[in-house]
């Protein structure tokens, strides 16, 4: 940690900022009291080349954890420059496209992902596991004009019309394929491509945030963003020679920026995992001497759960830390990690996916004595705490909304002003929906979650969006859905139901109906009947106030 004032603080505030919480009296805001965000002059600029152009002393960049395949870094950028010329010039690829990646963890994302930005495309990544009709939503509202896929998850895609290009060539059925991967990495690049010019307000992506309306939201992530994300890295460097291992997956934000870009511009290793098991995971951190497990809480929790039979029987002294992010990590979690593996310390991490990696975060081990706190604010970020009842501007120590603003905060949501204005305000303020308070010494403290997404092992769960499936039900009048505690997997959606008079439906069936239309993490868990649903007096569903329930 570092005493030094954010650059965004104006010369004429600074002196009024209290160096300890970093909290300005002239106009109530706090500023990070990390390093100032090194940011390029030069506004045509993508973040591909921002990434590219950094120096570090790295040889591998990726390695598959599965198969011990190495991508070095001379090979990602000969891949990526190779990739962005066939997707120019045999796809006709342009500034503006929407690329739809839809894939597992693999090495080959983030030659995806660094290629489309390259040319000034848009990246849009969709979760593997939803459903067919879940993934036609998204492509319906980004408009893709090509889409990146694994023969095994094509099938997702069929009927769709859209042209795909394939990680490598096998069975596919009811799909337009237009190119390999493995081929494309292979072509030698024409030499007279026309770069279209890249500004850093350009959108370079658009990642889907599900929102308690039930709509799948795309926020507008620009080139600006990412580069503000990849160089707080850089104000802040990690310690040298890091190998990560990433669990966690690459089209969610956590490991989109941190494990496909930032890691990249560092020359550190990552070691990318297909999909989680505890096994295949502790064994990949001892084949590959990992320093640094990237984790969502869930998987913290299983490793504390089996760390009896994870220390008889795998080496993990390679392993001096973990670093925990797409949800809340709780203090009884963090103490049980520490007390499990007593010589690796455990940082987590606390952003939107609307703040692009800008937020709180637990950088050293002294910070991480912090008990219960997110850690400091981010380089480059400014923060208020605001009443929800009043909207006055709160000061140290006190409760209320978290507000953001940094130039790592999203333009808006695409195709959609009306939440983008309710999100974040004409100054730029991002209204997170936590409930926080930043004490004396600039730590941020989550107190609770204003928003209803239910977090279901680091995913987001649109409460909304059950409740409209479960109204299509024929035996069903009302419902409201909830998030209920669960010890592995941080919370599950719960329903209320009202059922039709003399309807004779069972929990089963409502759990059943629901699982056969939604991807396995937005399943229903638990059911309980009830006489009516509460509402508020405009009806809105109150669902922390469920009525006697059988």
């Amino acid at each position: 940690m570092t005493n030094s004032l954010s650059s965004s603080s104006s010369s004429s505030s600074s002196s009024l900022i209290d160096p300890r919480s970093g909290f300005c009296n002239a106009n109530s805001t706090f500023y990070s009291k990390r390093n100032p965000l090194p940011l390029p002059a030069n506004t045509s600029l993508d973040v591909t080349t921002f990434i590219s152009s950094q120096a570090h002393r790295g040889t591998t960049a990726f390695i598959d954890a599965s198969t011990g395949h190495r991508l070095s870094f001379s090979g990602l950028w000969r891949a990526v420059n190779r990739v962005a010329d066939c997707l120019h010039r045999d796809f006709a690829i342009r500034r503006g496209d929407v690329v739809l990646v839809l894939s597992p963890n693999s090495i080959s994302v983030p030659i995806v992902c660094l290629s489309v930005m390259s040319i000034g495309a848009v990246v849009t990544t969709a979760n593997p596991l939803n459903t067919a009709g879940e993934i036609s939503k998204q492509m319906a509202d980004s408009n893709p004009k090509l889409v990146f896929t694994t023969p095994e998850l094509a099938k997702k895609l069929a009927g769709s019309g859209v042209s795909i290009f394939l990680e490598r060539k096998g069975p596919t059925r009811g799909v337009r394929v237009a190119g390999y991967l493995t081929e494309m990495v292979n072509k030698e690049t024409s030499g007279d491509r026309a770069r279209d010019r890249v500004d850093k307000d350009d959108t370079a992506m658009l990642l889907y945030s599900s929102g308690t309306t039930g709509r799948s939201k795309g926020v507008i992530v620009s080139h600006g963003n990412l580069i503000a994300h990849v160089a707080r890295y850089i104000a802040e460097p990690l310690e040298p020679n890091q190998t990560f291992l990433c669990t966690v997956p690459l089209f969610h934000t956590f490991g989109l920026l941190n494990y496909v870009m930032a890691t990249v511009a560092l020359g550190s290793t990552v070691v990318i995992l297909r999909k989680f098991d505890l096994h295949e995971m502790v064994a990949a951190a001892e084949k590959y001497r990992a320093t640094t497990l990237a984790l969502v809480p869930p998987i913290v929790v299983v490793m504390i759960n089996g760390s009896d039979v994870i220390k008889a029987k795998y080496d993990l002294s390679s392993v001096r830390r973990v670093r925990c992010g797409g949800a809340p990590l709780s203090k009884e979690v963090t103490e049980g990690f520490l007390k499990a593996y007593p010589t690796v310390d455990i940082f987590q991490g606390y952003a939107l996916t609307e703040s692009n990696g800008a937020g709180a975060s637990i950088d050293t081990v002294e910070e991480s004595r912090r008990s219960g706190a997110a850690g400091l604010l981010s380089s480059g970020v400014e923060a208020r705490i605001v009443d929800l009842d009043t909207g006055r501007i709160m000061g140290v120590n006190q409760t209320g909304e978290l507000w953001l603003k940094g130039p790592s905060i999203a333009r808006g949501y695409f195709r959609n002003e009306e939440a983008a204005k309710e999100t974040i305000n004409s100054e730029g303020w991002l209204k997170t929906g936590d409930l926080c308070y930043i004490d004396d010494d600039g730590f941020v403290f989550i107190v609770d979650r204003l928003k209803e997404l239910i977090k279901y092992k680091g995913y987001q769960v649109p409460p909304a969006e059950l409740e409209a499936l479960l109204l299509s039900h024929p035996d069903i009048l009302d419902a409201a859905v909830i998030p209920i505690p669960d010890k592995e997997a941080g919370q599950c959606p719960m329903a209320f139901v009202q059922r039709k008079p003399e309807r004779d439906l069972s929990k089963k069936q409502v759990i059943d109906f629901i699982s056969k239309q939604v991807a396995p993490y937005k399943r229903i868990r638990k059911v309980a009947f009830i006489d009516s649903v509460p509402k508020t007096a405009s009806g809105k569903t109150l669902r922390k106030v469920p009525s006697d329930s059988s």
